[in-house]
Parts: C-alpha cells; sequence; structure tokens
C-alpha cells in the first residue's frame, strides 16, 4: 500500500511541476491537494511501523517508481506548447509548406557562415512537432531544428 501510495503522489507532482513551469494554476491546485493527501497518509504509515524496514522500502522504492512513472505520462500527455526554431536556407519554400498545413510561422532572415540564413519560428502544441519536423526537413533535410518549450502566461 505505502509502494502505490508514493507511486502515484510522485507521479502526481511530477505531473504538477510540468504544469507549474506551463502556467496551469488551477489544475496545479488541484493536483497539489491530492498528492498532499496521499503523501501524508504514506509518511504516517511509516512513523507509525519504524521498526519494519520493508516500509522505508517500499517508501523508497515508490518514490523512485512514480518519478519513472509520472515522466512517463507527462511524455504520453504532451501537455503544453513548445517553440519549433528552423534555421534554413530555405525559408520560403519550409514557411509556405508549414502554413499550407495549418501552423503559424514567423520568418526572420540573417546572414550565417554560408550566406542568406532564415529563422522560422513555429509555435505548436507538443504533440504536433515531430510534424512540424517531418514537413520541413521534407523541404530542407540539412536545416537545423531548436525545440523549446513555451510558457503561456496572460498578463490582465
Amino acid at each position: 500500500m505505502i509502494f502505490l501510495a508514493r507511486v502515484v503522489d510522485v507521479s502526481l507532482g511530477t505531473l504538477r511541476h510540468a504544469l507549474v513551469v506551463r502556467g496551469k494554476r488551477a489544475l496545479t491546485f488541484a493536483i497539489a491537494f491530492v498528492e498532499s493527501i496521499i503523501w501524508v497518509f504514506a509518511v504516517s504509515r511509516v512513523i507509525n511501523d519504524l521498526s519494519d524496514p520493508l516500509m522505508a522500502i517500499a517508501f523508497a522504492f515508490g518514490f523512485a517508481a512514480g518519478t519513472f512513472v509520472g515522466i512517463t505520462l507527462e511524455s504520453i500527455l504532451k501537455i503544453g506548447d513548445q517553440v519549433v526554431k528552423v534555421f534554413t536556407q530555405k525559408g520560403s519554400a519550409v514557411a509556405q509548406l508549414l502554413r499550407e498545413q495549418g501552423f503559424r510561422v514567423t520568418e526572420f532572415q540573417g546572414n550565417g557562415r554560408d550566406g542568406t540564413i532564415y529563422l522560422l519560428f513555429v509555435q505548436v502544441p507538443r504533440k504536433s512537432v515531430k510534424q512540424v519536423m517531418k514537413l520541413t526537413r521534407s523541404i530542407d533535410p540539412t536545416c537545423y531544428l531548436v525545440v523549446e518549450d513555451i510558457k503561456m502566461r496572460a498578463y490582465a
């Protein structure tokens, strides 16, 4: 029971952290509440029976397994948006293809070591990143791609 409680509470904590970084306040609040209740239950069970080393081992192993489960869940859920930065010499063609597929693209032009280079910013849900990368590489297989998380915040 201690092991399962820790798996759940640490998994929730990992998801909560991912949501905090992305500015999801309401959901973070709810997860933190449930996470805390489970943690208090698990800790109280361990403290009530310190003579049993299996309790401590279950507690620690649950923490480790919960971290793994939480990271796995976060990668499956793909919470939030990311920006794909595309460095390419074929900026107009890549931007046109991405726009035709419904992606918002902002273009910048600059000078690089090998001449004119275009930097494209494409903001996408995390689940669409691979699609953007595939489309981009279909036009320019030698492009350079950088993917970064975006923290969305609405200011009043």
